[in-house]
């Protein structure tokens, strides 16, 4: 039995928590939030729930293995998520990658020679996603382990070909090859997922999104919540609001943190949280991280983070379905003049598409009798504005004002009056996802997914083992996408470090 102490209580450290409490160690997860959860988590106000970050899941194979593994199976409901795409040219809620090809070959008539030829591109990446339908290799271990990595090349070598070719484009760069820069396809296809990612994760978006994507019933505070009484159960100690301000090394390895100023030993520390802040902020002797690993790690590029809108609504829930068809709307108005990249444009959100989704609609109970809940979201472009108005709080708050109203406003193509409405109204910026997951500045899916500005020399390396013994990464920023498949992966390759 090895003392194991975790950094955060998001996914990955409630299930690293569990899986290693489960084998019989003694495991502390310290938590500087109220609540655990991280991204995954949610929040109450005034009788409306609403996700605190991520809104749904894919790779359900993986997800329930997870549960089964800790003795969960069935106690979370996980429910499907259809998504509608809304723009001034369509209205379409498909339902398989072959729907959402015709819709557009259909609607954009006039450039169908290239649609065909871009589609073709689509196809062979697609078309090469391995299928096994099963839980990721990194979930076993031993001949599990040798036999679901032996079913997973044989499916993935078509994969690997793709990456070959496609691993190298953005999306930008992929659609540019069959769309003028700037033309309203190459701006629609260019929306379905992060700013400059790689291209060939065009297909995995399809195929996930559109035919493995899921969302929890009673929202993600209920998984995490269920997730942290298990641990409990298993004899683990979850510590709340105990942020942990140090990692303790001694001879070259970790032998514990500092919480509240009080210093717990460890045989191990597993940091389910920023890779980032861990390295650079946390570990006690910096002068154990070689000068151009910690250079490496400095200059490393995050994901983009999200800024969200949370309103709570005088609207039935049979009104908001007339309004929204299913509880996911993704909305892309034609609207000139938006660069993403243009941290200096003030009506940035007057301008972008968004995101609506209604926890309501997945579930009543998730609002007040007679109420609804809307959250909007959308990228926040980096460092907008001065990183919203740096240090100065009223500027902060104009911006984030501003920001909100232009969401609200392009949701109300959508949904009538809805400003006069609104019972309840929140906002969340980068900078708030920071102070509450201490993601560096706010990242929503651990590194960048632009391929010129990879963290791990490929996308199919892991960093779960730091250049300091017995310190471990366990989140999904031991990937390079991170996610919640990241986040599961993690917490695996994690509890396999720390052994018997």
């Amino acid at each position: 039995m090895k003392n194991v102490a975790i950094i955060g209580s998001g996914l990955s450290g409630l299930l690293c928590g569990n899986l290693l409490a489960k084998k019989g160690h003694k495991v502390t997860i310290f938590e500087s939030h109220g609540t655990p959860g991280g991204y995954t988590a949610g929040f109450w106000r005034e009788g409306f729930y609403f996700e605190s970050g991520t809104v749904s899941l894919e790779d359900t194979p993986s997800v329930h293995k997870a549960m089964e593994d800790i003795g969960l199976k069935g106690k979370v409901e996980f429910v499907r998520q259809r998504m509608r795409l809304v723009t001034p040219e369509y209205d379409f809620i498909p339902g398989r990658y072959e729907e959402l090809k015709d819709l557009y070959l259909k609607t954009f008539t006039a450039d169908r020679a290239n649609l065909e030829r871009f589609f073709g591109e689509s196809d062979e990446i697609v078309n090469a996603i391995p299928t096994t339908g099963k839980p990721m290799p990194a979930m076993y271990e031993g001949a599990e382990y040798e036999a679901a990595m032996a079913a997973m090349m044989t499916s993935g070598m078509k994969f690997m070909e793709v990456l070959k070719k496609y691993g190298h484009l953005t999306t930008s760069e992929f659609v540019g090859r069959h769309f003028e820069k700037g033309s309203r396809l190459f701006s629609l296809l260019c929306s379905g997922g992060y700013p400059e990612m790689a291209a060939w994760i065009i297909g995995v978006a399809y195929k996930s999104f559109l035919e493995d994507y899921w969302t929890v019933k009673n929202g993600m505070q209920f998984w995490a919540d269920t997730l942290a009484q298990r641990f409990k159960e298993l004899g683990g100690d979850l510590r709340l609001r105990s942020l942990v301000e140090r990692i303790v090394t001694k001879d070259g390895e970790a032998v514990g943190v500092i919480s509240k100023g009080t210093e717990f030993p460890a045989d191990c520390v597993i940091s389910c949280g920023d890779y980032k802040k861990t390295m650079l902020e946390l570990v006690e002797d910096q002068s154990l991280i070689p000068p151009d690993t910690r250079d490496h790690i400095k200059n490393a590029a995050v994901s983009e983070a999200v800024f969200v809108t949370y309103l709570g609504l005088d609207i039935t829930n049979d009104e908001m379905l007339k309004f929204l068809k299913v509880p996911l709307v993704s909305y892309h108005p034609d609207v000139p003049g938006r660069d993403f990249f243009e941290a200096a444009d003030e009506r940035y959100f007057q301008k972008a598409g968004c995101m609506l989704y209604s926890p309501s609609l997945t579930n009543p109970a998730l609002a007040p009798e007679g109420k609804s809940s809307l959250m909007i979201e959308t990228f926040s472009p980096p460092n907008w504005m001065g990183d919203w108005g740096g240090a100065n709080r009223e500027e902060y708050k104009r911006l984030k004002g501003l920001a909100a109203t232009g969401l609200i406003d392009t949701a109300s193509k959508l949904i009538p009056n809805l400003k006069e409405r609104i019972l309840l109204k929140d906002a969340a910026t980068p900078l708030t996802f920071e102070r509450f997951t201490h993601n560096t500045k706010g990242a929503s899916s651990a590194w960048s997914w632009n391929p010129h500005k990879r963290f791990y020399p490929d996308m199919l390396s892991r960093g779960t083992i730091t250049p300091i013994k017995n310190l471990f990464i366990g989140s999904c920023w031991s990937t390079q996408m991170g996610g919640i498949p990241g986040a599961i992966s993690g917490a695996y390759e994690a509890m396999k470090q720390v052994g018997i």
